[in-house]
């Protein structure tokens, strides 16, 4: 039976003047300057306990062992909190996320309470890069093909994030700027990006940033939100009905078969844009989608009919 350990208050972070005597209370971890090399010899070897214990990087593991703690937990942490759940000290624990905050693998909200950072985001940047290298294409094709704008976007925080686009030439548009960010619940983008997520995450992104009514048409309510979600796991499109803008509309679809929370638009003035032509435009951005992933697909060939302008 696992021994029952003194419960901590859940303060989120070291009052003033505290984090810097945390910073010193205990000594840094330490291990070998000089690595002992494994030899190649074929034989009996050690056990892998006797490996364990002498290869065993300490403070390594207990790195891992927090990130994957912040990694699994839908809501942020507190201090106590973590300490408590990995039996490390308060001390031991602050210097590491001290550590992992400075390089953006963690970070605070408000409360002070710790979560995963940007830093993951960065990690998989050769894999969006990739994407936004394929997609440029595509996007600019969907472009002079419906004459309306084409994003690809990436959910980044709490956020949908623009990260390529290809902008309506016409004189009346909607469009995004490269790095703008847009809530999850009232754009196609973040409903078609949000369907390929847990649940649990998804409601605590809800929970952070609210639902507000930014048009008379937004989704304000979580329950209907799900209900919104589930239908557009079955379709494998979201809409955005003038809930973002008053005079927009939008349909995208999520980008399935890659580590990141992707996906690809088309949007444009509700006049243009009927409820009926974002459905034709939906099978288009399917197929798109599925071939951004495929490492053999050549991408679209040359496009050089120019696109309305008016």
């Amino acid at each position: 039976m696992a021994r029952k350990r003194k419960q901590e208050p859940e303060d989120s972070e070291p009052p003033a003047g505290e984090s810097e005597a945390l910073l010193a209370d205990e000594p840094e971890d330490t291990f070998d300057d000089e690595p002992t090399m494994i030899s190649a010899e074929k034989d009996s070897g050690p056990t892998f306990e006797e490996m364990d214990k002498k290869y065993n990087i300490r403070v390594v593991e207990r790195f891992i062992f927090l990130l994957n703690l912040l990694q699994e937990t839908v809501t942020p942490m507190s201090l106590a909190k973590i300490c408590t759940t990995l039996k490390m000290s308060k001390a031991t624990t602050f210097r590491y996320l001290w550590t992992l905050e400075r390089w953006d693998y963690v970070e605070r909200n408000e409360k002070g309470h710790y979560r995963v950072g940007i830093g993951f985001v960065r990690m998989q940047s050769q894999e969006l890069r990739v994407i936004q290298d394929r997609a440029r294409a595509w996007l600019e094709k969907l472009r002079k093909e419906t004459g309306e704008s084409a994003e690809l976007a990436v959910l980044n925080g709490d956020h949908v994030i623009c990260v390529e686009t290809a902008t309506s030439t016409r004189s009346v548009r909607m469009a995004s700027t490269l790095g703008s960010r847009e809530p999850l619940h009232c754009t196609a983008l973040g409903k078609a990006i949000a369907s390929d997520l847990p649940a649990d995450d998804v409601r605590a992104v809800l929970e952070r940033t609210g639902m507000p009514q930014v048009t008379e048409n937004s989704i304000t309510d979580v329950d209907r939100y799900f209900e919104e979600l589930s239908a557009v796991g079955h379709l494998g499109y979201a809409i955005d009905d003038r809930e973002h803008d008053a005079d927009g509309r939008c349909v995208a679809v999520p980008v399935l078969g890659t580590h990141l929370p992707v996906a690809i638009s088309v949007s444009g003035p509700a006049g243009r844009m009927p409820l009926s032509k974002l459905e034709e435009i939906a099978p288009v951005l399917k197929n798109i989608a599925v071939r951004l992933t495929d490492p053999s697909d050549e991408g679209p060939p040359p496009y050089d009919e120019p696109g309305p302008s008016t």
